[in-house]
């Protein structure tokens, strides 16, 4: 049986044209703030808020530091500044073997081994076979 393996799978599906679904809904978040402050400022602050809310969302929706999305980006660097440096050992006894260990001690023989020609001649016959 033949089946169709899926390729690309880590990239993300297209929308509407190029943009993606979270690409369309940062910009859709940002048109809608715009629409509210449309209401309540006059033109030329409109203009200046403009330029910073679609430089913000415009910025969320397509800038990806070390190919990540910039919301991941902002977070993981917050969970970086907040959390401490220093590591500490932990040990995890689930995954520890739990059977008893017998204290035995294991003599440590110094001796050095003396080979004779019988020996040396049986080693090199079994290197060579």
């Amino acid at each position: 049986m033949l089946f169709n393996v899926p390729q690309f799978i880590d990239i993300e599906d297209k929308i509407v044209g190029p943009l993606t679904a979270k690409q369309l809904g940062w910009l859709g978040l940002a048109g809608v703030i715009l629409l509210i402050l449309w209401n309540f400022l006059d033109t030329q602050a409109m203009i200046i808020a403009a330029v910073v809310v679609g430089g913000v969302f415009g910025a969320l929706a397509f800038y990806r530091p070390y190919n990540q999305s910039l919301i991941q980006f902002i977070f993981s660097s917050f969970l970086f500044a907040t959390r401490p440096k220093i590591y500490i050992w932990r040990r995890f006894y689930d995954s520890m073997n739990t059977e008893k260990k017998t204290d035995k001690k294991i003599e440590i023989v110094k001796e050095r081994k003396k080979l004779n020609r019988e020996k040396i001649g049986e080693i090199a016959k079994r290197l060579n076979s």
